[in-house]
């Protein structure tokens, strides 16, 4: 199984509003860097974009690594806030619909063919890929407003 690391970030100009999102995919040699935007968003929903954007890349079952600084993308998977979810019918501990929803539901979908784990790292800090991320989420938000 091909191991592969992807760094991941989302950005808003207001939230809501013009947002964007950046991936780099690594594999051995390969980088491969991606982004797209929204022209009426929220930061949280550019999070999750990132990562569903770099998993659709995958084309076979693969070993993931998911690098983000977002707590509340790395938080759904490492404190399993998701099978809380999938559970109580996309419902939250509060028995509200889980914000995001289809989002979360097209990630859980794409994770299903492969081994994703979830790291978290420190944003806006020395990680120099996860700055590029930042870096390709507000060029895709200086895209869509311009």
């Amino acid at each position: 199984m091909k191991q592969i690391m992807i760094y991941t970030d989302g950005a808003c100009s207001g939230n809501p509003g013009p947002g964007g999102w950046g991936a780099v995919l690594l594999f051995g040699e390969h980088r491969k860097e991606l982004s797209g935007g929204e022209p009426m968003t929220t930061n949280n929903r550019m999070e999750i974009m990132a990562v569903i954007g770099a998993l659709k890349q995958l084309k076979e079952p693969c070993s993931v690594q998911v690098y983000s600084d977002s707590a509340y993308v790395v938080n759904c998977f490492k404190q399993g806030w998701i099978y809380n979810w999938l559970k109580n019918g996309w419902r939250n501990s509060k028995n509200q619909p889980v914000e995001n929803q289809e989002l979360w539901q097209e990630l859980w979908q794409l994770m299903q063919k492969h081994k994703v784990e979830y790291i978290k790292v420190k944003g806006h800090s020395d990680n120099e890929l996860n700055n590029h991320c930042d870096f390709l989420a507000r060029e895709a938000i200086k895209r869509i407003t311009s």
